[in-house]
């Protein structure tokens, strides 16, 4: 299973928003410079996330876009689920609406791709984008450590 560039822009955008969170709205200009992905393309994954609730609108010569939520409130799942759709490896053990094939009740196979996908789904609904500003914050920390001034 590979992820799009919607799945990792998006996660990577909603970082950066969690990273500015409390200095107002973010312009997408300012993300896509940050992060360097196309403004354009940065619009459409934003749209999917204001959609969905992630993400709010602010209108006007100050406006741009915020979080929808707290960053602990975040999960990565929730981000990669509605840019990229459901998480599953195969289509017979998608999160929604599987489609069973007539060999379903004993296939070996399937219960193979339904511990990949709760394996998958476990780890991405683990991480917040809270999660993502702490493990930013200790490599920080630690680059800092290394420092020397002469």
């Amino acid at each position: 299973m590979k992820l799009s560039t919607k799945g990792r822009y998006g996660v990577k955008a909603m970082f950066d928003l969690a990273q500015h969170m409390g200095e107002g709205p973010t312009s997408l200009k300012s993300i896509a410079e940050r992060q360097g992905i196309s403004e354009h393309y940065l619009e459409q994954l934003v749209s999917g996330l204001r959609k969905a609730g992630l993400v709010k609108s602010v209108r006007g010569a100050q406006g741009g876009y915020l979080l929808g939520r707290e960053p602990d409130k975040i999960k990565i799942g929730d981000i990669i689920r509605v840019l990229e759709g459901p998480i599953a490896p195969t289509d017979c053990v998608s999160e929604e609406d599987p489609e069973l094939c007539s060999k379903a009740e004993f296939c070996v196979t399937r219960a193979i791709w339904e511990k990949v996908r709760d394996s998958i789904a476990d780890v991405l609904d683990s991480i917040t984008l809270e999660t993502m500003l702490e493990d930013a914050q200790k490599i920080e920390s630690e680059r800092n450590l290394y420092m020397y001034y002469i």
